[in-house]
């Protein structure tokens, strides 16, 4: 866990904040410490709970030099007093489901969310002895309606993997907050460049830095950010006992890519633009969603709640299932695998029906809703740092043999 003071502006604090050069050698780039252990010269506690901020490192799963650079680094980009990072994005959202509630309490869930977090919700948390509600975050009646005088956490997220739904969050935060639950927004879709969830009155705000903060699909981790009293506790409860914490090296790579974050999202968002309208005018191309488009049920909302619109796009085909056999053999730029968020372009078909009967196993109104999104299934497209051109290139070529 740590805190950072925020630079001016947001490409010097992704380069900056976190970090010094080495006061031994002088080396300019951060190093990375692979110790479990470190030495001590003063009287220490041997339990975690007597740890301070101005603790000295003990043992490598209470906190890690480098792996608190990072936590600044990412504290300072998403304005928030401190951080607390992970072994991976689930093992973040895990740390706040499971340190924050118990048997009996409430929690309200998007009906729509990582494919992870969405059985959680479904299998784990109700064996807990947790009760859930999911809800279409998008509809905020529904969310009041769901919310309970005993409600103590509501979780969102925004723009939704994988359908790039919006939620609005300070309406959401409102509604929350009246009924005195905490909210909690998975931003990886957004990165803290799009969206500073804080200045809507998130508490907790969760990322998978496996994605865009990280950058170059070589590293996974997660980080949870918010208030320092709140962080303090967590990592306490979640990286002391569950012991999910990232290690230095994934941190360093993570720290390496955040740097360039600023530019490679601008860099992304351009790129996106230029795909999605292609595609939004392809004759083999039903529908696509992409937050910066227009012709995005949530335009509005977008363009109010984001400063940047990422590169996280889902566009439906008349038959996905054979579109997508010919992309496994012949894309030639854009891979054919899951993740996002990476200098690659990554592509991925998720029938509907599938999603539906393993992650979201939804019924009624709420399926509804998300066919209004997905039809029968969509292409997860998460657009890389190439050339526009080429990427469409590739898409033309696969597309018109199906």
């Amino acid at each position: 866990m740590a805190r950072s003071n925020v630079f001016q502006g947001i490409r010097t604090t992704a380069i900056h904040a976190g970090e010094v050069p080495d006061p031994t050698t002088g080396a300019s780039a951060p190093d990375i410490t692979m110790s479990s252990t470190f030495l001590v010269d003063e009287p220490a506690g041997f339990s975690a709970h007597d740890l301070t901020p101005d603790s000295p490192f003990l043992y490598g799963r209470w906190a890690n030099p480098t792996v608190r650079k990072l936590e600044a680094k990412l504290t300072a980009l998403e304005g928030t007093e401190a951080c607390v990072c992970f072994a991976s994005g689930m093992a973040a959202a895990s740390a706040i489901f499971f340190s924050l509630l118990s048997a009996g309490d409430h929690v309200v869930i998007s009906d729509i969310t990582y494919a992870g977090v969405a059985e959680l919700a479904r299998d784990t948390l109700p064996r807990m002895g947790i009760e859930v509600s999911l809800v279409d975050m998008s509809d905020l009646a529904a969310v009041e309606a769901a919310i309970r005088p005993d409600t103590k956490l509501v979780y969102c997220e925004t723009p939704a993997n994988p359908i790039c739904r919006l939620c609005d969050l300070e309406a959401i935060a409102d509604l929350a907050h009246a009924a005195g639950a905490k909210v909690v927004v998975d931003s990886t879709f957004a990165s803290p460049i799009a969206t500073r969830p804080t200045t809507f009155g998130v508490d907790y705000i969760m990322h998978s830095l496996t994605k865009y903060i990280g950058g170059h699909g070589d590293a996974i981790g997660g980080a949870v950010l918010g208030g320092f009293a709140d962080m303090q506790a967590l990592n306490a409860e979640a990286s002391i006992h569950y012991g999910g914490i990232l290690s230095p090296f994934n941190a360093w790579l993570i720290m390496r890519g955040a740097a360039t974050l600023p530019i490679r999202m601008r860099a992304h968002e351009e790129t996106a633009m230029v795909v999605a309208q292609h595609l939004e005018n392809h004759p083999k191309v039903r529908s696509v969603i992409y937050p910066g488009l227009a012709s995005h049920p949530q335009a509005e909302l977008a363009r109010r709640q984001m400063d940047n619109f990422s590169s996280m796009m889902a566009f439906q085909v008349d038959d996905g299932e054979a579109l997508a056999e010919v992309m496994m053999k012949e894309l030639q730029i854009i891979h054919y695998a899951v993740s996002l968020g990476h200098h690659r372009s990554l592509i991925f078909w998720m029938p509907t029906e599938g999603l539906m009967e393993t992650s979201f196993r939804l019924e009624g109104k709420q399926l509804e809703s998300y066919r209004a999104f997905a039809g029968d299934g969509i292409f997860r497209l998460s657009v890389g740092l190439e050339d526009a051109e080429d990427l469409i290139s590739d898409l033309d070529r696969v597309l018109a043999k199906v």
